[in-house]
């Protein structure tokens, strides 16, 4: 049985759709998410049932709301009183179902743009938990659910303790490249503290693969130009001849930061954003 907690959500204004979760059960993140870009998320757990995936997604896509996806799942469902789900479109209508026969504490509740949801509970404050930290947290979807997910961990969480976690957005061609929809796709399928990795690997990820916020973005001045010579010679990638941050240095910071995975942190205005000299300043060279 997927006894777990999640939380689905929305950011239509982002176009963004996402869902957290965490369970003792490995790789919670095989079973419980679904979703699709520009039609809706649904997380199916409990004994959970894998067809409510696309069926939820196709009833969505074709415009129904939420709350009746939830009662055409569950009154076609001979084992509905065991299942339990969350469901969000993308305009951030929400809905969610605890059947009867879900092990306590067990239930959900939704709030503007989300549902979340919980079954083996260790108390019935972790749902609630999670709805108020997702509604206070700032930043984008994705921290929004982690920082869900860990209070509902602090709140107890499952009461039989941690195993795995997963985070997926998804979002309009904003996965690698352009070419598909999976903006963030993280799972931690085995871990004694799978939030908190969950919530370390998104810090990887919003690296590599976010772009930098406009605030953060620093013009390399004479200071920070010696600063960045100094910083590349220390961690192998440039043999100086100066000080000077001159097109010799300016090519080793390129070809660096390529090699370590922040090509689309490559910058031609003069500038570098706080990420990256962060990244630079704490790199230490693993031995060969």
């Amino acid at each position: 049985m997927l006894s777990t907690f999640s939380i689905v959500a929305a950011d239509p204004t982002e176009r963004e759709l996402g869902i957290a979760v965490q369970s003792k059960f490995l790789a919670v993140g095989a079973v419980v998410p679904w979703l699709a870009a520009g039609v809706g998320a649904i997380a199916t757990q409990a004994w959970a049932n894998t067809a409510f995936g696309p069926l939820a997604l196709e009833r969505l896509r074709n415009g129904e709301a939420p709350e009746l996806v939830a009662q055409a799942l569950a009154s076609g469902d001979e084992g509905a009183q065991d299942r339990q789900f969350g469901i969000v479109d993308a305009r951030g209508r929400a809905a969610t179902f605890t059947g009867s026969r879900c092990i306590p504490s067990a239930g959900g509740v939704t709030g503007d743009g989300f549902a979340a949801q919980g079954n083996c509970l260790a108390g019935p404050g972790v749902v609630p938990a999670i709805a108020t930290a997702f509604a206070d947290a700032h930043g984008t979807l994705a921290d929004r659910l982690v920082v869900a997910l860990a209070a509902g961990q602090r709140a107890g969480g499952d009461k039989r303790g941690q195993q795995s976690a997963a985070l997926i957005v998804v979002k309009p061609n904003a996965g690698y490249g352009g070419f598909n929809d999976r903006y963030v796709d993280l799972r931690v399928d085995d871990h004694p503290a799978p939030i908190d990795e969950l919530a370390r690997l998104l810090e990887l990820h919003k690296l590599y693969h976010f772009p930098a916020a406009p605030q953060d973005v620093l013009t390399i001045d004479d200071a920070l130009g010696r600063e960045l010579v100094t910083q590349l010679a220390r961690v192998g990638a440039l043999t100086p001849s100066s000080d000077e941050f001159d097109d010799v240095a300016r090519a080793a910071l390129v070809a660096f930061m390529h090699v370590e995975n922040l090509e689309n942190r490559v910058r031609d205005d003069g500038a570098i954003d706080r990420q990256t000299l962060g990244y630079l300043r704490a790199f230490h060279r693993t031995p060969a």
